[in-house]
């Protein structure tokens, strides 16, 4: 462990009087110009960070956080990214920090409009925000900016806002590779289902269409000639779901490989499986019932994007840069795993 510095010692080491120092690091009073160069010198000298226990028991109240996320049910997503929030408090349960989770319907943009007249007039120190709804979160970035409130992104990056960090995957990339991961199973004449779960006021620029756009590109590169037949479901009609499957196996026969960039894959499987009708299937997210699926083989691939990882990491951004002000990086894309039936045992979301 290094050497603990004391005021008194930066004051020497900077040649500045402890009165300056002090002023320094607790950001109260006017120092000289030089003055702050001399201590801020010493300490990345010295790679100083603030006592965290003594600075939090100095605060007279906690920090609130507010969690900003899609619904959720046991083993799904959502929750997996829950669990990485919950890892957190209870990692930092020794400091004044609390976090309140906020959920909304993530196919529908009224529920999420719906929370904010609820949450905007709370004191909060922090926000985590869940990016379905692009433009409605661009408003809600510049309302937390006025008020100096800082705030991390998780599932996707908002270009043009001063969000203190992001951690998800890059949608683009992971579109790409799920482009090359189908195309290696198929004919370049043959043709592909493309499944999507229709929303209201979809955002043209929300990670779905971002993965899509980077499948449609990997396929373009790669002189792909076959077709790509779009077949829209709905995320809570399951019975209108399946007479719109039985009509694509009844008009599309041929077809008998697919994609879809979420974590529905395994509504999809459940179909063919049940009908007893061999069809490979890309899909996103290691949750359970997906795994499952991928496990019996209706799914060929998933592509894995840690949601505990980015839960956790979105609460320590915040906690750190309250506590002690440090500044993380911006732009943090979580690894793009690829999972088959044969490694998914061994997958595990270390923290």
């Amino acid at each position: 462990m290094g050497k603990s510095y004391r005021i008194k010692d930066i004051a020497l080491l900077s040649g500045v009087s402890t009165g300056t120092v002090d002023r320094i690091l607790h950001h109260r009073g006017k120092v000289s110009a030089e003055a702050q160069q001399k201590v801020e010198k010493v300490l990345k000298e010295i790679d100083y960070h603030p006592n965290m226990i003594a600075r939090s028991l100095a605060l007279k109240k906690p920090y609130r956080l507010i969690a900003l996320i899609p619904k959720y049910e046991s083993g799904s997503y959502w929750d997996k990214v829950n669990q990485g929030i919950e890892k957190a408090k209870k990692e930092f349960f020794n400091y004044p920090i609390e976090i309140e989770q906020y959920c909304f319907d993530q196919y529908d943009q009224e529920s999420f409009d719906a929370l904010l007249p609820e949450i905007m007039p709370r004191n909060y120190q922090g926000f985590i925000i869940s990016t379905q709804f692009q433009e409605r979160v661009r408003k809600l970035c510049m309302d937390l900016d006025q008020r100096n409130i800082p705030y991390v992104f998780i599932d996707d990056y908002i270009n043009n806002t001063n969000c203190l960090a992001f951690y998800g995957t890059h949608s683009f990339e992971s579109g790409y590779l799920a482009g090359r991961l189908l195309y290696e199973q198929i004919k370049p004449t043959d043709s592909i289902a493309l499944f999507r779960i229709i929303q209201k006021k979809e955002d043209p620029e929300n990670n779905r269409s971002q993965r899509e756009n980077g499948f449609r590109d990997y396929l373009h590169k790669n002189k792909y000639n076959g077709r790509i037949i779009p077949i829209h479901l709905y995320s809570k009609e399951m019975e209108k779901n399946e007479h719109i499957l039985e009509s694509f196996c009844h008009e599309h026969p041929e077809i008998v490989t697919g994609v879809i960039f979420n974590s529905k894959a395994h509504a999809i499987s459940s179909f063919f499986h049940r009908k007893s009708w061999i069809f490979k299937l890309i899909g996103y997210d290691a949750i359970d019932a997906n795994i499952e699926h991928l496990q019996n083989g209706d799914i060929t691939h998933l592509i894995g994007q840690r949601p505990e990882s980015q839960g956790f990491y979105s609460v320590r951004a915040l906690f750190r840069y309250l506590l002690f002000e440090e500044i993380p990086e911006r732009v943090n894309y979580m690894p793009i795993d690829i999972l088959v039936k044969e490694n998914i045992q061994f997958y595990k979301n270390y923290l």
